[in-house]
């Protein structure tokens, strides 16, 4: 399993993290071939690496230049210039990730949507190329995890097109919430908001250089030569055993899901309390969720909960088991999915409208499932057989995706 390591002791920007994919091996020409596939004149583009020490380290430096630097856009046109464009599918989708995490926090400060977020610094083309750059560059490496320290963000003050702000800046801090942080007397910004959106949006999980077999070493500089600290971002891959953090998509239309499994065995607990306790794992955001009759010890009949769940859930889920259950002891387990291509439709039963779940394997389609609790609403409200209303919906869908081949 490859294992992307991310050691910020300084912080982290877009171009930081751009300098140590490059040191680590990703060409710069194979970046700058896909970021000219955005729709911007690439002779108006200027990208530029080179070498610099920070304490004898040697790291790459990544500099963008270009005349539109103050141009403003919202993070609409944005994500619809990404998408426009020609890059690859995986390409736009974590590019359009990274943004929407600035804009989640950009709009919360302001007090605004997301999709109508201004941006300033980080609208301007250098930072969409800084973005997308990282895209390009972390779907080349294509990891199949990632973790990384506690990221430092500085102290001090900070230039911004809102006038002088403490660092961390609002939108940094809105960013980071749900990622540990650590202490640093640097008197400048360590980690701006494009960092902070990159270093959350591919992160899985956070802590120290795990158990792995180092191959190869990137560093990226920071822009300032700090006689304090080396001002720079290292970039770590290895491969070790474990399973994989990110959910990635093999050959056909399969998709590979890492998802966790909950599990406790109970024989003192009420059926009353257990059938709502599912209904509540169910409203938090269990994917899943199972009663087994077992025979537990000293004979006692009992029941074993499973509870399917992604990882970003497990600890709430975990905990609303020990809250709402008499369990004292949760079991938990990482498992591989393997899910099917989904899309939604909206059809006509014939009784009324309906939503419906289309699923296929290479494209091919293998299944329509209609959404239970619609179907029973109209059989009810109708006065008709549920079985009458579920295959009229079937029924629809297959034609609605007959005309959309």
């Amino acid at each position: 399993m490859k294992t992307l390591f991310i050691d910020s002791p300084m912080g982290i920007s877009g171009d930081m993290f751009l300098g140590a994919m490059i040191d680590l091996g990703i060409k710069k020409s194979s970046i700058v071939r896909e970021i000219k596939k955005l729709p911007v004149d690439p002779k108006e583009i200027d990208i530029k690496t080179g070498r610099v020490e920070r304490h004898s380290i040697s790291a790459v430096t990544f500099k963008v230049r270009i005349k539109e630097s103050e141009h403003h856009r919202t993070f609409a046109d944005i994500k619809k210039m990404i998408q426009g464009s020609e890059l690859a599918s995986n390409v736009k989708k974590l590019s359009v990730a990274i943004f929407k995490e600035i804009a989640i926090g950009e709009g919360k400060v302001h007090n605004i949507a997301p999709e109508a977020v201004h941006f300033h610094e980080v609208g301007a083309i250098d930072s969409i190329i800084d973005i997308v750059g990282a895209a390009v560059a972390f779907s080349q490496l294509s990891p199949d995890r990632v973790v990384s320290t506690p990221v430092p963000l500085g102290s001090g003050w900070s230039n911004t097109m809102h006038g002088r702000l403490p660092v961390p800046t609002p939108a940094t801090l809105e960013i980071l919430k749900d990622v540990p942080v650590a202490k640093s007397s640097a008197p400048f910004e360590l980690t701006t908001p494009t960092g902070a959106a990159i270093l959350k949006t591919i992160t899985d999980e956070y802590s120290s250089l795990p158990a792995m077999t180092i191959e190869s070493v990137g560093y990226g500089a920071g822009k300032k030569d700090y006689k304090a600290e080396a001002n720079v971002l290292r970039l770590v891959i290895g491969t070790g055993s474990g399973m994989p953090n990110r959910a990635s998509e093999p050959s056909g239309s399969l998709a590979l899901e890492k998802l966790w499994i909950l599990e406790a065995g109970i024989d003192d607990m009420s059926p009353e309390v257990a059938g709502y306790l599912m209904e509540r794992l169910l409203e938090f955001g269990a994917l899943d969720v199972y009663h087994t009759p077992v025979q537990m010890k000293k004979s006692r009949p009992g029941l074993l909960i499973n509870v399917l769940t992604t990882e970003d859930k497990k600890k709430k889920l975990s905990e609303l088991l020990f809250k709402e259950s008499t369990t004292i002891g949760v079991r938990g387990w990482p498992v591989i999915r393997e899910a099917l291509e989904r899309k939604s439709l909206k059809v006509n039963s014939g009784y009324g409208r309906v939503s419906v779940k289309v699923s296929s394997l290479d494209g091919k389609r293998v299944n329509i499932q209609p959404e239970y609790e619609e179907c029973r609403a109209i059989a009810t409200k109708k006065g008709v057989a549920l079985k009458e209303v579920m295959a009229g919906a079937v029924t629809a869908a297959r034609e609605v995706c007959k005309k959309n081949r």
